[in-house]
């Protein structure tokens, strides 16, 4: 039977393994399609071998959310998200589905989701009062703008200051829907709407989402700010880069590292938690 979130050890990190059911997700979008249709049988050979693997969380994604990327409707994304959660219900591992569609997160939890992953921070009609009818943990994530156009020129005057105020905001309306605070997870919502300099300002002062009482999930892997970095590098030749950021937010308090490559980051983490241990 699938896990609940809350069942994981709070204590220790946790690695979310990414699963995109998508033609043009930016890493490993189309890798489990077949003639235009998913792949059901290749979807649960990488569900084994993520779980061989040590992830505790698989996050489920039916619409790309790539720079640039245009919106699906909400029968496409039923269609994909759907089949995949059924067939995993029974997986000892907690399934997350990658949404901002209150349709796909009501019908998910039906089948046995057990966190919704939104990168809207509950932000579409009727999203807030489906998540407080479920009752089910969800992740706010903070974007500027549209997936769409989210980094043609993203511009804040403080970065930190004015995610932690859309948290605060997102968070007092959770509350005020009926959802429970307990059920609240953070995301700073890194590559979207942010520039490089936004990304690191992000990362560097980890600690002031911290200070929030809330976990927080962060998502580094292959970003485009590695390929920055690292003098251009492609996306799949990002695994190091991601790595080792992985490892920086669990020495700053991060709950949740959401990661491609599942082994590699798995053991980069348990390595910096031994390393945090007085």
């Amino acid at each position: 039977m699938a896990k609940t979130l809350f069942s994981l050890d709070q204590t220790q990190p946790q690695v979310m393994a990414v699963l995109n059911i998508t033609p043009d997700s930016f890493s490993d979008g189309g890798r489990l399609f077949r003639n235009q249709q998913i792949d059901l049988d290749a979807c649960l050979r990488r569900v084994e071998q993520i779980l061989a693997e040590g992830a505790t969380i698989i996050d489920i994604g039916g619409e790309s959310t790539r720079p640039g990327a245009a919106p699906v409707s909400v029968a496409q994304e039923l269609d994909r998200v759907l089949p995949l959660v059924e067939a995993i219900q029974d997986y000892p591992l907690v399934i997350s589905v990658d949404t901002s569609t209150p349709a796909v997160m009501q019908e998910s939890a039906k089948l046995g989701a057990g966190l919704i992953n939104d990168i809207r921070a509950l932000q579409r009609d009727g999203a807030l009062a489906v998540v407080a009818q479920l009752k089910i943990p969800v992740c706010l994530m903070h974007m500027q703008g549209r997936p769409e156009t989210m980094q043609e020129n993203p511009i804040y005057d403080d970065v930190v200051s004015e995610v932690s105020a859309f948290f605060q905001q997102r968070v007092a309306a959770c509350i005020a829907a009926g959802i429970d605070k307990r059920h609240l997870l953070l995301d700073p919502g890194f590559g979207f709407g942010k520039t490089l300099m936004h990304n690191r300002l992000l990362l560097q002062n980890l600690a002031v989402f911290n200070a929030m009482g809330l976990p927080l999930l962060v998502g580094l892997s292959r970003k485009r700010m590695i390929g920055e970095i690292l003098n251009k590098r492609a996306v799949d030749q990002r695994m190091v880069g991601s790595v080792a950021l992985a490892m920086l937010a669990v020495q700053k308090g991060a709950w949740i590292i959401r990661a491609h490559d599942i082994q590699e980051t798995v053991d980069a983490v348990r390595i910096a938690q031994f390393m945090q241990q007085e």
